[in-house]
This record gives structure tokens, C-alpha cells and sequence, in this order.
């Protein structure tokens, strides 16, 4: 493969050090997408998630949670640029991951909340990946998708399990920042995908060829309008998703003239 989506820093921000790793130990090309801090992301976070020059005079939630404030995201942020910089002064680095909690949503957030971190992170591309079907619902669609192209934040279109549930995405795929276009592809797994409770019960799933061909031409389609596609599986249990993925680029293969 020639990229990948790094999970690892969702966790903890890296040492800069253990980035360097990573661009030493990879060929020339080999580019990386990295997901940004879950506190960031809106996501539980508790405080040894943070670096530890972070971790004194925040405020915590009485089950020991992280509140994030505008402060503390600008600090958080600062780091994660830091232990990028390997990545940027070797030109490895494709775009920052946003992966929001299921909880951001439309009548407790607005995404106006998220704009000072896109500029902050400027000019490195910040894929912004919603996980709350409301904001694409009606005319909010359109204004969810107008707001990341006036912010240059690159929607993440996905491939989610078909149903209605409030956390599985439908098939919305646009382009708002003409650099960059992101598709990722979660499975297909309803059941385990809204109730399952281990990574592995939520996004098992071996994709068929059918399936693929269709992912193939919906990031087809966004190569129309995009510089670069990035397209990520997440349907990780055990080979799956590095099974779809060398499918996926044989069929990409085999389609070009």
C-alpha cells in the first residue's frame, strides 16, 4: 500500500521521535493520514490521554473526563502539530482526521465549534468525518456541506451499514475542498454496527467484489472533482479490511485503460 490512516494518535499524541520512525522506516511516497486526538474530536477522553505537560489545571468531569475548552484545544492542537512535523517537512502528510463523536450533533453543537481548529491546523487539510445522520438531513445537508467548503475542511463521505439509525451516515459524497476528497468504508453490518459494543462486532465485515465495485466508482467519482482520493477501510476485524483494500486496488487497476 502507499498510505495509511494512522489510529493510534486518537489515543495519545506521539513523540516526535516515534514520527520520525514512521517516515524512516517507509519508502519515498508512502503519505499518511492522521487522526487527530479523540479530545479534539469530542470524543471521552480521560486525562493521561493527554500529554503530561497538559494535564495540570484542566477541568475534569466527575467520572474523571477531560472538558474541553478553547484553551486547552489550542494547547492540544500546538502538540499535534509538533509531533507531526517530521511528517510535513518530509511531505508524508495527506491530511489531519476528525473523527467526531456520534454525540456532536445538531441541537447541541454547531460547527462553527470546530472552525478554530481547522484554521489552526491550516494549511494542512482537515478531513472532518460527521457521524450524526442529522446533519445531513434535509436542508441541512446543503448547509453542513456549504459550511466545510467555506472552512476547506474536506468532507468524509462514507460507506456505512444501510438503515436508518441516528449514527449510520448515508451515502452523501461531495468534494468541498478541491485538494482533497476522503471516502471510508466501515461495512455493512447493521446489527453489529449499532449495537455491538467491541470494534470487532461493529465493523466486521468482508466485502464482496459487488460491493467494492460500487466503492469503486463512487471514489471514481470524486476523482472528477479532487485533486487526490484518500479511501480508507475501516472494517477491521482481524484481514478484513487489508483484504478489501488489495481487492480494491486491483480493481482500480483493472479499470484504468
Amino acid at each position: 500500500f502507499e498510505a495509511v490512516e494512522v489510529n493510534s494518535t486518537f489515543y495519545a499524541v506521539p513523540a516526535q521521535s516515534t514520527v520520525e520512525r514512521w517516515v524512516e522506516q517507509t519508502p519515498d511516497g508512502f503519505t499518511f493520514d492522521v487522526k487527530l486526538h479523540k479530545l479534539l474530536s469530542r470524543h471521552s477522553a480521560p486525562k493521561n490521554s493527554l500529554p503530561k505537560d497538559l494535564r495540570g489545571r484542566i477541568k475534569t468531569t466527575p467520572k474523571g473526563r477531560v472538558v474541553l475548552t478553547e484553551r486547552l484545544q489550542e494547547r492540544l492542537a500546538e502538540r499535534v502539530l509538533e509531533a507531526a512535523q517530521p511528517l510535513i517537512e518530509a511531505g508524508r502528510l495527506a491530511s489531519f482526521l476528525l473523527q467526531l463523536s456520534p454525540g456532536f450533533a445538531p441541537r447541541s453543537n454547531r460547527l462553527d465549534e470546530l472552525a478554530p481548529l481547522v484554521e489552526q491546523l491550516a494549511p494542512h487539510p482537515v478531513a472532518i468525518e460527521l457521524r450524526r445522520r442529522s446533519w445531513v438531513r434535509g436542508e441541512r445537508a446543503q448547509q453542513t456541506l456549504d459550511w466545510m467548503e467555506a472552512h476547506r475542511a474536506a468532507w468524509v463521505c462514507s460507506d456505512s451499514p444501510p438503515g436508518e439509525h441516528l449514527t449510520i451516515m448515508p451515502p452523501v459524497d461531495a468534494v468541498t475542498n478541491p485538494r482533497l476528497a476522503y471516502l471510508r468504508a466501515h461495512g455493512r453490518n447493521t446489527e453489529g454496527y449499532v449495537r455491538g459494543r467491541s470494534v470487532a462486532e461493529r465493523f466486521a465485515w468482508r466485502y464482496s467484489d459487488e460491493e467494492l465495485e460500487e466503492i469503486r466508482g463512487r471514489a471514481q467519482e470524486l476523482a472528477q472533482q479532487a485533486e487526490e482520493v484518500r479511501l480508507a477501510f475501516n472494517n477491521n476485524r482481524g484481514s478484513d479490511a487489508p483484504v478489501a483494500a488489495e481487492r480494491m486496488r486491483e480493481l482500480l487497476t483493472a479499470a484504468v485503460p
